[in-house]
Parts: C-alpha cells; structure tokens; sequence
C-alpha cells in the first residue's frame, strides 16, 4: 500500500511569538509545490501565532501535549477542547521527554490519546526503547508493552486518527541517529503488532514515523526506508532551510 510521508516539526520548549511566526512564515513559503502532510508543533504560547501564519496553506499545527480531562481544577493543563479552539488539529503524546522527563506513565498516555482522540485531534503516538533496553536487547519487548498500554482500549477505526513516532530515546537530541536496518526494523515490528492488535488492514495503512536527530543529510535514506511513513523533527525543524530540506527529502 502506498502511504502518504508525513513530516512534522517539534519546536519544543523554543520560540518566542516573533520568531515562531517567521519561521511558521518561511516553511509556507518554501512548501508549497510538495505534496507531502506538514505539521507544525509549537509551544502552547505560540499557537494562535503559528494558526495565523499558515492560514490557508496545506500546513497543519499540532500541540506538543494535552491533559485527558476536558475542564476543571487542573492548573497548567490544557484539554483537547482548548486546543481544537485555537486552530489545533494534531497533539504529540507519549513523547519520550513526557516519560522519562516528566514521569508519565502508559496509562497516563493512554488516557491522553482517548481523550484527544474523543475531541477530535490526530494524534502523533511516540514510542521508543533507552539505550540501556536497547543494550539488552529489550527493544520490541519495550515497544510492544507501550503499543498495547497506550492503545488499549481503542478500535481498528480510532488508528484512523493515529501517527504513530518510534523515536528511540538514545537518539533523540544526541546527534547520533539509528541505522537504516534499524529503523526500519523497529517499524517494521511496530506494524506487525498493530496488525496482531487492529488488523492487517488498519496496519496496512498506519503512517509510522521516525524521529531521533533526524537531518537533511540523513532524511533521504530514512525516508525512503519501507515502512518509514514520515519523520518527527526536533532541532532542525527549527531551522526553516533544514526543516524543508527533510521535506524535499519525502518527495
């Protein structure tokens, strides 16, 4: 089956209003003759910013989190609701830096992506195994606790809604980026257990990511891998030149 690429940026905790709307600005620009899915992912502060700066392109703008209530008592949290009503229309959840960072837990995420999900946003699902479970060779076994934890409870039709990142957390932000037979290992193992859990066909059509110091000189090979349906970019989605290299890399 033959899957769109999907490439979104993860400007996490950078950017003021100013810059964010510059560079939203500068990826329009530079995108508009490809045909691949882009979504921008800015801090809470800027969305509304980056909303403006790409109204009436194909660009979309994601959230880097949500909380899985839909209102009340919860300070600093932000609902799915809220994040529909600035112009949202994707949230990243179970990112690796919310799990080991943060201390979320698989049933926290899962909690998320329901609640997302009911409201109506697509999520950006991320995975990924530590050095350290790599190093014992506990990788699929990691992947699958967090693809069963964090999807239960869903049906073949919600992964309509879902992106799944794998982003092993040993190369995220570290310069060092997993090789091509180990990309496309990890995915091609994440969309067989999809296929056990939601079916061949759900599996079939499932855009998998890749994330973990993902850049212009290594976006070709990885993008080109089978079952790589796409990229979540950290630190060169910062960059309008670098980010749009990676996109002309899905062409």
């Amino acid at each position: 089956m033959q899957r769109p690429k999907f490439i979104a940026g993860n400007w996490k905790m950078f950017t003021t209003q100013a810059v964010a709307a510059e560079l939203a600005r500068a990826v329009v620009a530079g995108c508009a003759q490809y045909k691949t899915k882009i979504a921008l992912c800015p801090p809470f502060t800027a969305i509304s910013t980056v909303v403006e700066a790409v109204r009436g392109s194909a660009v979309t703008v994601g959230s880097q989190n949500c909380y899985f209530e839909n209102e009340g008592a919860f300070t600093g949290e932000i609902a799915p609701q809220m994040l529909l009503d600035v112009g949202c229309k994707h949230v990243i959840l179970g990112h690796s830096e919310r799990r080991h960072v943060l201390g979320e837990s698989d049933e926290m995420v899962n909690r998320k992506v329901k609640a997302a999900l009911a409201a109506g946003l697509e999520v950006i699902f991320c995975i990924g195994e530590t050095q350290s479970q790599r190093q014992a060779d506990q990788t699929e076994s990691v992947l699958a606790v967090q693809l069963t934890s964090g999807l239960a409870g869903l049906s073949a039709s919600d992964l309509n809604q879902i992106v799944i990142a794998y982003e092993p957390v040993w190369a995220i932000g570290t310069g060092v980026v997993a090789t091509p037979e180990q990309a496309q290992k990890a995915h091609v193992f994440i969309r067989g257990t999809i296929a056990g859990n939601f079916g061949e066909n759900a599996a079939a059509k499932l855009l998998i990511q890749y994330g973990g110091s993902v850049k212009p000189e290594n976006a070709t090979t990885l993008l080109h891998l089978p079952d790589v349906d796409g990229a979540l970019v950290g630190g060169a989605s910062l960059k309008a030149d670098l980010f749009l290299a990676i996109i002309r890399a899905a062409q």
